[in-house]
């Protein structure tokens, strides 16, 4: 038998909030995952639906988009455009057939390294219950 399923997650983070409460949660010793692969972006704004897709393209079990609390967006409506860009690569995932719940959006503030923890810890548990990426296999073939 092989080796227990670990899965990967890939977290997109806006550089003022959800990469900030990454950093405290550190500074904090709070136990989360280690899981977890952070991508730091200057805004949840700039990620794009072929970001997403790309991500589980490569071999990733679940995503998520963690930016700054709807309202208080540094670059005034960044995350709104993440949010929708979120709800359309659920979409199109589920066309595809994989889960759409792989992939999440949080709104987490600088300050909230316990909800940084929680959404690592919840979309890790939720890729070991959805077991692996179907499309990882055809990754690690290629690699």
């Amino acid at each position: 038998m092989g080796e227990a399923f670990e899965p990967r997650v890939v977290a997109f983070c806006c550089r003022y909030c959800a990469y900030s409460a990454a950093d405290l949660a550190g500074s904090m010793r709070l136990e989360y995952s280690p899981n977890v692969r952070i991508v730091k972006l200057m805004c949840t704004g700039k990620v794009d639906t072929l970001h997403l897709l790309k991500a589980f393209e490569d071999g990733a079990d679940a995503v998520f988009v963690a930016g700054c609390e709807e309202g208080d967006c540094h670059f005034l409506e960044g995350n709104l455009r993440a949010k929708r860009r979120v709800k359309q690569a659920k979409k199109l995932l589920g066309e595809v057939g994989i889960e759409p719940e792989r992939l999440e959006m949080f709104n987490i503030s600088a300050s909230d390294a316990p909800l940084f923890a929680a959404a690592v810890n919840e979309m890790t548990e939720r890729a070991r219950r959805l077991g692996p990426n179907p499309l990882r296999k055809e990754a690690e073939k290629v690699a």
